[in-house]
């Protein structure tokens, strides 16, 4: 199955909110010829526009080519969180890795939501709103929660983030569902798409080449490596594979590491402010202690854009809105005649272990994919990375292929299924 029209049109947004409210930049041209650049990237998300930015910033000559449209896959679907960590904890990294290696993943997190905020600081229709409420969903998870946020405080020195209570949680998220929490004030959200916009307007403005709607259907090894698709080449010294969930067949070995999965996002009616502040204070994001996680927030017009529901499938399910609207009740009941205006779904990278998965192929070929969920900010970073390490400083690119990231049982072909058994057990552990 193709992933990129499973579930969507050739060329064609899908029937999103952040898809009919941005600022869309104009159609731009298929690739019909065969070109030579420095660099080619695969992929117009946020790991290959960063990629290429940086390139084109250091006098690179680079290639984009999409096979959709720019920030058409996660990029500019998701939650639109921004939040430092990997997307498994530092107690986890410490006991993986060790502390060393732990601290210099902690302090990459904390690089990558700057890089957010710098890079969208003069973006006119998008910024990051600071806070995120992480909130516990059990009784007995408040401890853990409440520890961890010690541990950040006294191990790595983050003072950004605090304990809540039950009673300033139920204050700050207005909702039956939580009996505590963490307000991390560090972190924020922004509207991916525009965001992803953003940085493509930067691109073009320091003369990356884009070319969408351009499948590629093969990458050969060499040098200068050759990227195929349908209707033109190219040549390139280095390629960066910044696919994520989309990347099918271009590379067994790093597909055996990185499967794509679905998430689903509803967007209500608009509200007023005085809703708005009693659903949730301060447009801080929310996101829960649930394996199968509930994150939420507030768009800039006053609507909430509720995540949630798991798919086990690659097709989206019939009635998206009515999958997401059940967990949304669940945590806001008084929402229960509010009207859902838009309902969308999205493929994303995940790995065995939630890390990142970098690699290096063939000595100039680069993959950055599998932020598993934690992508806006450590995507950004990953582009960032990739480019340092083209233009020969490696040291944060090799550091972060040295993470360990297991094949999934059974590699490409008995993941999906292997996958259907983990979710459908810690979906049955959430809801018990």
């Amino acid at each position: 199955m193709d992933l990129l029209t499973a579930n969507d049109k050739q060329g064609k947004y899908p029937n999103s909110y952040y898809a009919e409210n941005a600022n869309q930049i104009t159609e731009l041209p298929m690739l019909f010829s065969n070109i030579e650049v420095d660099v080619c990237v695969i992929g117009a998300g946020f790991t290959g526009l960063s990629s290429a930015l940086h390139l084109a910033q250091s006098g690179y000559s680079v290639a984009i080519i999409e096979a959709q449209r720019i920030g058409f896959g996660a990029s500019g679907r998701n939650g639109g969180q921004v939040s430092g960590g990997q997307r498994m904890d530092q107690e986890g990294l410490e006991s993986l890795l060790g502390d060393e290696h732990a601290n210099a993943l902690w302090d990459i997190s904390q690089k990558s939501v700057d890089l957010v905020r710098e890079l969208s600081a003069d973006m006119d229709d998008c910024r990051v709103v600071d806070g995120i409420i992480h909130t516990a969903h059990r009784e007995r998870y408040v401890g853990e929660e409440h520890a961890y946020t010690d541990h950040l405080r006294d191990k790595y020195g983050y003072n950004k983030i605090r304990n809540l209570s039950r009673e300033e949680t139920r204050d700050l998220v207005n909702s039956p569902a939580y009996y505590g929490g963490t307000l991390d004030i560090g972190a924020g959200h922004i509207d991916p798409l525009r965001y992803a916009f953003g940085l493509a307007r930067k691109c073009v403005d320091v003369g990356v080449t884009i070319y969408e709607q351009s499948k590629v259907i093969d990458v050969q090894l060499g040098d200068p490596a050759l990227v195929k698709t349908k209707g033109g080449s190219v040549r390139a010294k280095f390629v960066v594979l910044a696919c994520n969930g989309y990347l099918g067949r271009l590379n067994n070995r790093v597909a055996a590491r990185v499967m794509p999965i679905n998430n689903f996002i509803i967007a209500t009616e608009p509200m007023s402010e005085d809703a708005q502040e009693a659903l949730i204070k301060n447009n801080h994001a929310v996101a829960d202690s649930k394996f199968v996680v509930n994150y939420f927030r507030f768009s800039s017009d006053r609507r909430l854009l509720f995540g949630g529901s798991e798919s086990y499938g690659y097709k989206f399910p019939r009635d998206i809105a009515a999958a997401v609207r059940k967990p949304m009740l669940q945590i806001y009941p008084q929402l229960k005649d509010t009207r859902i205006d838009y309902a969308w779904g999205g493929t994303l990278g995940i790995t065995m272990n939630r890390m990142p998965h970098f690699e290096c192929i063939g000595g100039n070929i680069l993959s950055a994919s599998g932020y598993s969920g934690h992508g806006v900010a450590m995507a950004t970073m990953g582009g960032k990375m990739a480019a340092n390490a083209i233009r020969g400083q490696a040291e944060q690119f090799d550091f972060m292929a040295s993470v360990p990231t297991p094949r999934f049982p059974g590699g490409v072909m008995l993941r999906s299924p292997m996958l259907v058994l983990a979710m459908l057990w810690y979906s049955m552990r959430d809801k018990l």
